[in-house]
């Protein structure tokens, strides 16, 4: 069975985080990234720049959060949910259609429906006065008490989208233009709702083309359904009689698959140091991460700042094929200034050698990414001493 290192680069490599860069660079490259990742995860947080731009930064020279909107704009990608809201690529927008059903049904397990007269008022404006973002919907309704202003207009918008009546059309920050699906969608796109055969072999085809070592419980992350978990057990049963892909157990330090086709094509190229957002495709499914990197990772804006160990958004360290800390930044946009809290390493004999030096020309580029050029690093000054 092939050495943890060996998986490790595999995972790098189909991440499109080893060197040179895999996507190319500019808009096109973006698009290809978000088509090879099969979603990059929207973030509602914002102190450093969002994940989505995070993310794609990290993999496109060139990236620009204009070209997100430009995407969208072409019809090339979409907004909508993965395992957390996301952009997707529009060729796989079919996928899409069974928690669409399922939500127009009453059947999310996690949404409760909008109120129906609202959302048929909602449609029938649109419709008429074309994209709207909600705060266009409150200004003509500035009564006191406007059901716009309050929860069941907002709830009446969210379900519209997420039952597949409306599509998000622009965005701006977390501000977004909707407008009717009908309008927003390329013309001859496929909306045949997948078979849970098909809908399975998607998740395991996204799963294996951008992860290449991944686990059975990654394939159906956050999914529910005994017909799905069934198609999966088939899918993977058939790659495995193919010999696509092959077993890993817990001798090889991870219990799951790993695509055999690839495997010895992976280059041992990694980047010096690249500094990840906690939504980063390579980091989300926190068990593989542990398993494959050794590394325990938890983001702490939700935990009690009393308990918190590494800071309130710290972010992992990617340096070679190894994950070996977490840095806590704050973007203080309005001095254009990027504040490092902390840097807490896995193997203090990094502060000797070339590790820092590399570290902090990367900050340096964060900073610019972050429109915050002026980079407080004393924190990386402590760590030195």
């Amino acid at each position: 069975m092939p050495k943890q290192s060996a998986l490790r680069y595999l995972a790098l490599h189909r991440q499109g985080l080893t060197s040179p860069p895999a996507f190319g660079q500019g808009v096109s490259a973006t698009h290809r990234a978000i088509c090879h990742l099969g979603y990059v995860q929207i973030d509602t947080l914002s102190v450093v720049e969002r994940a989505h731009h995070h993310v794609l930064w990290n993999r496109v020279p060139g990236y620009a959060p204009a070209h997100l909107n430009q995407l969208v704009g072409e019809r090339q990608i979409f907004e909508y949910w993965f395992h957390a809201a996301a952009y997707l690529p529009m060729r796989d927008y079919r996928y899409a259609l069974p928690l669409m059903e399922s939500i127009r049904n009453g059947q999310g397990r996690y949404f409760r429906q909008g109120e129906p007269r609202l959302m048929k008022e909602i449609l029938a404006r649109i419709r008429v006065d074309g994209p709207m973002r909600l705060r266009n919907l409150d200004q003509r309704n500035q009564d006191k008490g406007s059901w716009w202003n309050q929860g069941p207009g907002r709830k009446a918008f969210e379900t519209l989208f997420m039952q597949g009546d409306l599509m998000v059309c622009e965005r701006h920050g977390m501000e977004k233009t909707y407008d009717l699906s009908a309008r927003c969608l390329p013309d001859g796109i496929d909306l045949r709702v997948p078979t849970p055969y098909e809908q399975a072999t998607h998740l395991f085809e996204t799963t294996l083309r951008a992860h290449g070592v991944f686990t059975r419980q990654q394939l159906l992350h956050l999914r529910s359904g005994t017909e799905l978990r069934e198609a999966m057990r088939e899918v993977v049963d058939e790659r495995l009689d193919a010999g696509q892909i092959a077993v890993l157990n817990d001798a090889d330090g991870l219990a799951g698959y790993v695509d055999t086709t690839l495997l010895d094509a992976a280059p041992r190229r990694a980047p010096a140091v690249k500094i990840l957002s906690p939504f980063d495709n390579l980091v989300i499914h926190r068990e593989r991460l542990g398993a494959l990197f050794g590394f325990d990772y938890r983001i702490e804006c939700y935990v009690p700042a009393a308990k918190r160990r590494y800071g309130y958004f710290c972010l992992p360290v990617l340096y070679g094929d190894r994950l070996v800390g977490r840095i806590d930044c704050k973007a203080h946009r309005s001095e254009h200034r990027l504040q490092v809290l902390s840097l807490h390493l896995e193997d203090a004999r990094l502060t000797r050698g070339l590790f820092l030096p590399a570290l902090g020309r990367e900050l340096q580029r964060f900073a610019e990414f972050n429109a915050c050029p002026i980079l407080d690093d004393r924190a990386i000054a402590a760590a030195k001493a």
